[in-house]
């Protein structure tokens, strides 16, 4: 019997970006309706499509560890790296911002640490990858990863104001 273990997206970052997705499509509904400029109407709509496509990868994302394998799941794409195939796991740090890359020969794997438990998440690698793999930084990162909570409260402050854009919208014809 093999033990998973899955990883996710954080859920106090995609609640945000679903509520602003959604308030998106409701301005775009709402701006339709009243028949606003078609400029506008574009903006939106170029607006709409990168927050709908980063909500649904980030939705479906996926990080799982076997005893085999490592493998994430993105939309529309896998990749896996067999375990005995892991010749690097690397680590960037960027502000309160890290990477892990896991390497074999012939591919990787990057992960952020938007994904929930992220402390969780490398203690799991590093329990199962080759120890001659991991690098010194990603052995000091793992000792105290960091976690980022910005993306967060960028997110609901995108949230308020495409609320108040939303309100502005709906209350201009009243």
């Amino acid at each position: 019997m093999t033990i998973q273990q899955t990883f996710v997206i954080r859920r106090t970052f995609l609640i945000p970006l679903g509520i602003l997705l959604a308030l998106s499509l409701l301005l775009f509904a709402v701006i339709l309706v009243k028949g606003e400029p078609l400029a506008k109407v574009m903006i939106l709509g170029v607006i709409i499509l990168p927050v709908a496509g980063f909500f649904s990868e980030s939705v479906v994302r996926r990080f799982r560890v076997t005893a085999d394998d490592v493998r994430v799941d993105k939309l529309f794409r896998k990749k896996s790296l067999p375990l005995e195939q892991i010749t690097a796991v690397d680590t960037v740090l960027v502000k309160k911002r890290a990477f892990v890359t896991i390497s074999t020969e012939e591919d990787f794997i990057i992960l952020s640490n938007a994904y929930a438990d992220f402390p969780h998440l490398v203690r799991t690698l590093l329990q199962r990858v080759p120890p001659a793999a991991i690098s010194e930084e990603t052995q000091k990162m793992a000792a105290a990863p960091p976690t980022k909570s910005t993306d967060i409260i960028s997110c609901w402050l995108a949230v308020i104001l495409l609320a108040f854009i939303l309100y502005i919208q709906v209350m201009a014809g009243i």
